[in-house]
C-alpha cells in the first residue's frame, strides 16, 4: 500500500480515488484508523458521562462504517467486472466493523443488562410485598398469619440501595393492612363461634322443653283414662244395683200373681240384658271417644310445644341478628367518624399515611389525653 493511500481520510473517499481504495486489503487502513481513534479511550462506566462516551464511540464506528461502505457500494455497481473481489472485501470490512462496534459497546451493554436486572430484582420484591397486602377479604386467620410472617421476613437495609425508602414504606403499609385484616378476621371468627354456641344452647333448651311437655301430656292422658274407667265402672255397678232393687220391689209387689210375676221377671231380665249390653256398648264407645280425645289433646300439647320451641328459636335468632346489625351500624358509624378525622388531618397538611396512623393510635387509646368521641 502506497503512502498516498494511507493519507486518505474517510470523508475524502470519492469516485476519483475509489479504484485505489476498494481493492484487496484496501479498506484495512480505515479499520486501523477507526480502531486507533477509539483504542486509547478508557471511559468510566460508573458515571453517566463515561457511559455516554462509550455509546458515542460505538455510534462513531457505525458512522465510519457507513461512510466507507456507501461509496464502495456505488463503486461496486460501476465495476461489474470486479464484483466478487469488492463484495468479499466489503463483507470482511462490515463484519470486522460490526465486531469492533459490538466489542466497543460491550462494557456498556453488560452494564445496562446488570443494571436492569438489579432494578427488576428490587421492583419484584416491592411488588411481592404489595401483593401480600391485596385481596385479604377471602383469607382465613391462618392464611393472614402466613402473609404476616412472609412480610416480616423482608429485611430492610443498604442492600435495597436507592429503593430502601420505598421498600420501607411498602413493607410498613402492607404489614398494617394484613394486621388489620387479621384482627378483623379473628373478631369475626369469635363472633361466629359465639353465635353457634347460642344456637346450640337454644336448640338444647327447646328439645328439653318439648320432651318435658310430651311427658306431662302423656301422664295427664293416662290419669284421665284411669279416672274415666273407674267412673264408668262405678256407674255400671250403680245401675246394676238399682236394677236389682227394682226387681226385688217388683217381685214383692206382685207376689200374689206368680204367673204374672214370672212373666214380668222374664221381661225385666230380657230388658236388663239388653240394657246391660247397651250400657256396655255405650261405655266402650265413651272410653274410645275419651281415648281419642286424650290422643288429640296429647297431639295438641306436642304441637303447642313445637310452636313454643319455634317461637323461642325465632326470638333467639332475631336477637342474634339484632346484635349483629347493631355492631355493623356501630362499625359504620366509627368508620364515618374516622374518615372525617382523616380528611381533617390531610386538609391540615398531613400525608394520608401519617393521618391513618395517627387515627389508629388515638382510636387504640395509645395517645394520652386525646380521644375520638363516637
Amino acid at each position: 500500500m502506497s503512502a498516498e493511500q494511507k493519507l486518505i481520510a474517510i470523508e475524502e473517499i470519492s469516485e476519483a480515488n475509489a479504484p485505489a481504495i476498494y481493492v484487496a486489503g484496501g479498506l484495512q487502513q480505515f479499520i486501523d484508523l477507526v480502531k486507533g481513534e477509539i483504542e486509547g479511550e478508557v471511559p468510566d462506566l460508573t458515571t453517566r458521562k463515561g457511559r455516554e462516551r462509550i455509546a458515542s464511540l460505538a455510534a462513531k464506528v457505525s458512522k465510519s462504517k457507513t461512510a466507507v461502505e456507501k461509496p464502495g457500494r456505488d463503486y461496486l455497481r460501476r465495476l461489474k467486472e470486479m464484483p466478487k473481489v469488492v463484495e468479499a472485501e466489503l463483507r470482511e470490512f462490515v463484519t470486522k466493523m460490526d465486531a469492533l462496534r459490538d466489542e466497543t459497546r460491550r462494557p456498556l451493554t453488560e452494564w445496562e443488562a446488570a443494571e436492569d436486572a438489579r432494578i427488576d430484582r428490587h421492583n419484584d420484591a416491592i411488588n411481592r410485598m404489595k401483593d401480600l397486602a391485596a385481596e385479604l377479604g377471602t383469607l382465613d386467620a391462618e392464611q393472614l398469619q402466613a402473609r404476616l410472617s412472609e412480610l416480616s421476613a423482608f429485611q430492610l437495609g443498604e442492600t435495597w440501595e436507592e429503593f430502601e425508602a420505598e421498600a420501607g414504606r411498602t413493607k410498613e403499609a402492607s404489614l398494617n393492612a394484613v394486621q388489620a385484616a387479621l384482627v378483623a378476621r379473628q373478631k369475626y371468627d369469635a363472633e361466629q363461634a359465639e353465635l353457634a354456641r347460642l344456637r346450640r344452647e337454644a336448640e338444647e333448651r327447646a328439645e328439653q322443653d318439648r320432651i318435658r311437655l310430651a311427658q306431662e301430656a302423656a301422664v295427664e292422658a293416662e290419669r284421665q283414662r284411669v279416672a274415666q274407667e273407674q267412673q264408668a265402672a262405678r256407674e255400671a255397678a250403680a245401675r246394676r244395683e238399682q236394677e236389682l232393687l227394682d226387681q226385688a220391689a217388683a217381685q214383692e209387689r206382685e207376689a200374689e200373681n206368680q204367673r204374672l210375676q214370672l212373666k214380668l221377671q222374664a221381661e225385666q231380665a230380657e230388658r236388663a240384658r239388653i240394657q246391660a249390653e247397651a250400657d256396655r256398648v255405650a261405655a266402650e264407645q265413651r272410653m274410645e271417644q275419651e281415648r281419642q280425645d286424650a290422643a288429640r289433646r296429647q297431639e295438641e300439647a306436642a304441637e303447642q310445644a313445637r310452636q313454643e320451641e319455634r317461637r323461642r328459636a325465632d326470638a333467639a335468632a332475631a336477637e342474634i341478628l339484632r346484635q349483629q346489625e347493631a355492631r355493623e351500624r356501630d362499625k359504620a358509624h366509627r368508620a364515618s367518624i374516622n374518615r372525617a378525622a382523616l380528611e381533617a388531618f390531610v386538609a391540615g397538611g398531613m400525608t394520608e399515611e401519617c393521618a391513618k396512623q395517627a387515627i389508629t393510635l388515638i382510636a387504640q387509646r395509645k395517645i394520652p389525653n386525646i380521644a375520638i368521641t363516637y
